[in-house]
């Protein structure tokens, strides 16, 4: 987020009003950067703000979360004024706060893995991003999400991950070397998060003669537009 502060003109020197000017850059920009976080999607149904709305717990962990920011870039302008860019990671002490219960469903592995992580290739969808998405099948039976992951990967490097083609997914780090990969067939929710796939791919994820520890571990990547 970007924050702009003006000097005071009454400052006694050029330096008391510079300094001034770079607080208020950062207080603009703090509230920027909690107006932006409270928009982020949770999953297909909930945003932040509406988690905050319900707890008083999250709103205090997101409020803190986002006091705790980074500066990144600084701008000193001609006419005194400043601008301050800041930054948070969606992952860990943010992803735990907000996320929903992870884990919880055993997914069965036999033999060497087959597959190293999964690629949807959800382009020409309108999938929109969020923490904690689903994958389903075409009757509604979920293959993917929250309860198939483990806490710890779930935090720090989120349930999914997003990327903008299928030449980058191939070769990201997350889904290693050998990583299966589908296309959506729609997207599903209120948010338009979720996404479905034919029974056939849903059968493969299913399939206990494959190693698929890699959805406990969030090797998933999402390809949007």
């Amino acid at each position: 987020a970007t924050g702009s502060g003006a000097p005071n003109p009454s400052a006694p020197n050029i330096a008391v009003a510079r300094l001034g000017a770079e607080r208020a850059a950062k207080v603009d920009a703090l509230r920027n950067l909690l107006e932006t976080v409270k928009g982020v999607r949770i999953d297909s149904e909930t945003t932040v703000v509406n988690a905050m709305t319900q707890s008083d717990v999250i709103q205090s962990k997101v409020e803190g979360f986002v006091r705790g920011a980074r500066v990144v870039d600084k701008k000193y302008l001609s006419d005194g004024s400043v601008e301050v860019v800041i930054e948070v990671p969606i992952t860990g002490s943010f992803a735990e706060a907000v996320l929903p219960p992870v884990g919880g469903k055993q997914v069965p592995s036999t033999g060497s893995p087959v597959y190293t992580g999964l690629i949807i290739d959800t382009t020409g969808l309108e999938l929109r991003p969020a923490m904690s998405p689903k994958v389903v099948d075409e009757d509604g039976r979920e293959v993917y999400g929250s309860a198939y992951v483990t806490k710890e990967f779930a935090i720090e490097q989120g349930i999914v991950g997003y990327v903008k083609d299928i030449g980058t997914a191939k070769q990201n780090d997350r889904v290693t070397n050998n990583p299966v990969i589908i296309k959506g067939i729609k997207t599903e929710g209120r948010g338009n998060s979720n996404v479905v796939i034919r029974n056939s791919d849903a059968n493969i994820l299913r399939d206990t003669s494959k190693n698929l520890s890699f959805l406990s571990q969030c090797r998933v990547l999402f390809v949007v537009d």
